[in-house]
């Protein structure tokens, strides 16, 4: 039987993501990826300190002293749950905007080359993110404090209103993401709900709304409960898609009462349960959750889950989420189906974790193949 991942890949050469229209939204950052240092052997060498638990183990012994950690930058690059996934959907060439925090009033130089793919229109000042990257994650240390400007107000003021409701009624997706780091996000939520859907056509084929929280732990309970709820009423005129990771997930769930703590502490709560406990509680279209080995969503109340082309060491790990966004909702605005959307989200990440990029649409295909036959 020819695997499910070769019929994507041949299945996939018929689509044309050209024909799509996306909007993106509305942060925005410039990430500096960092490694930290555990020996200097000379003025350009040193070893690395290689997993997290290495580095709390280094800074808990500072307590009550003092200690000098030495961060070394590797690369500078654009940042932003937005901007990378905007960045990674452009790599099929549809029509796309971007519209957030590039810079103000000017675009910041790291974004300037998505303007060969992307409409860029910014609105505030970009935040910067220093990423410490390890074998076994990632700690993003950020400094936000412009994405205050980040309103509906400023939007509106910045792009037209006219205009939005124009690029709105012919897009196939509308996604709003980095809601933990926008503390307005859920204020624009409500005036685009309020002022903006009624002016939208109804469509036979709703168009996505794709919506990333990026790791709520330091909101307040009823603020994620508030932004959670008001998911639905965009259910009027798009397909409400709801993306996170397996932290997230089991947070979102605790925060909501969905189980009881202990259990979901522990993840002893399964993927399964927890998708399908989240997707009924919100009323939402699709709950889609992506830990790093797999990925699982629910739609039209049926569970699906693949596995995924992990990797224990991977040349870049920061974005590779929102690539596994970027490819899920591409799976979707394409008509394949769900399942082949987890793969599509999938092989998008995998491509990007081993070669530091996100993967144009004939190396996506590729790559699927190579999966296949254990070549990545």
């Amino acid at each position: 039987m020819k695997d499910k991942r070769l019929i994507l890949a041949d299945k996939m050469i018929n689509k044309d993501p050209k024909k799509l229209s996306m909007v993106v939204g509305f942060d925005g950052f410039v990430d500096e990826i960092i490694h930290v240092v555990d020996k200097r052997l000379d003025s350009k060498n040193f070893t690395r300190v290689n997993t997290i638990e290495e580095l709390a183990k280094r800074i808990e012994k500072a307590s009550g002293l003092s200690t000098n950690i030495e961060l070394v930058p590797t690369v500078k690059k654009i940042g932003g749950n937005g901007p990378i996934m905007c960045n990674a959907l452009s790599k099929h060439n549809p029509s796309i905007t971007y519209i957030g925090a590039l810079g103000y009033p000017s675009i910041d130089d790291v974004f300037k080359p998505m303007e060969a793919n992307v409409s860029l229109h910014t609105i505030a000042t970009n935040g910067h993110t220093d990423a410490l990257e390890f074998d076994d994650g990632k700690l993003l240390l950020g400094k936000m404090a412009s994405l205050n400007d980040v309103t509906y107000e400023r939007l509106i003021e910045s792009f037209g209103k006219d205009n939005l409701i124009a690029l709105l009624s012919k897009t196939d997706m509308l996604s709003a993401v980095n809601w933990s780091m926008i503390p307005y996000l859920t204020d624009m939520w409500r005036k685009l709900i309020d002022e903006i859907l009624p002016s939208l056509p109804k469509k036979e084929v709703k168009p996505v709304f794709f919506v990333d929280l990026a790791d709520p732990e330091k909101r307040e309970k009823e603020e994620i409960k508030e932004a959670l709820d008001m998911l639905k009423e965009f259910k009027s005129k798009f397909f409400v898609v709801l993306g996170l990771n397996k932290k997230e997930a089991y947070d979102v769930a605790d925060e909501l009462d969905l189980f009881d703590s202990e259990s979901l502490k522990h993840m002893q709560v399964s993927l399964e349960d927890l998708n399908q406990e989240l997707y009924d509680y919100l009323d939402i279209d699709c709950v889609v959750i992506h830990p790093v080995d797999r990925s699982c969503c629910v739609i039209n109340k049926e569970f699906y889950t693949e596995e995924g082309p992990y990797i224990q060491k991977p040349k870049l790990s920061t974005g590779a989420g929102d690539n596994f966004n970027a490819g899920f909702v591409l799976g979707l605005l394409l008509g394949l189906n769900p399942d082949e959307a987890l793969l599509t989200g999938m092989s998008t990440s995998g491509f990007y974790v081993r070669n530091a990029r996100s993967p144009e649409y004939k190396e996506l295909i590729q790559f699927m193949k190579d999966w296949t036959n254990n070549l990545v």
